[in-house]
């Protein structure tokens, strides 16, 4: 359950993200508001702290796999999202990169140390 609430914050918070910063290109109230835009970082801190608390806690205490998981969730969803919104290719380059993403993503879940 730690993993499954941690993932799910993670990438709730990675969406998130990915529309504060990227938002200003799509909308213009986004360009025009910056401080408020800002101000979503500090709800957006909040989802990670939890992503991050669930996930340590579900791998024993262990750090390391919550950043990569972290690092490969926010690969996965920027390159969705930048392709759906604003028709980015997936090239080669990028298939690469999520790939090496989802098997980062396949170590921290499958290889077990102990």
């Amino acid at each position: 359950m730690k993993l499954l609430i941690g993932f799910s914050l993670g990438l709730l918070a990675q969406i998130l993200t990915f529309v504060q910063l990227q938002g200003q290109f799509r909308w213009q109230w986004f360009k025009d508001h910056p401080y408020l835009v800002a101000m979503m970082g500090f709800p957006i801190s909040l989802l990670y702290m939890g992503s991050v608390k669930h996930l340590v806690d579900y791998f024993g205490g262990e750090l390391w796999p919550s950043r990569l998981l972290g690092f490969s969730i926010g690969a996965i969803v920027f390159s969705y999202m930048a392709h759906s919104w604003f028709q980015e290719p997936f090239t080669l380059k990028t298939l690469i990169c999520l790939g090496l993403a989802l098997c980062i993503m396949a170590i921290q879940l499958l290889w077990k140390w102990k």
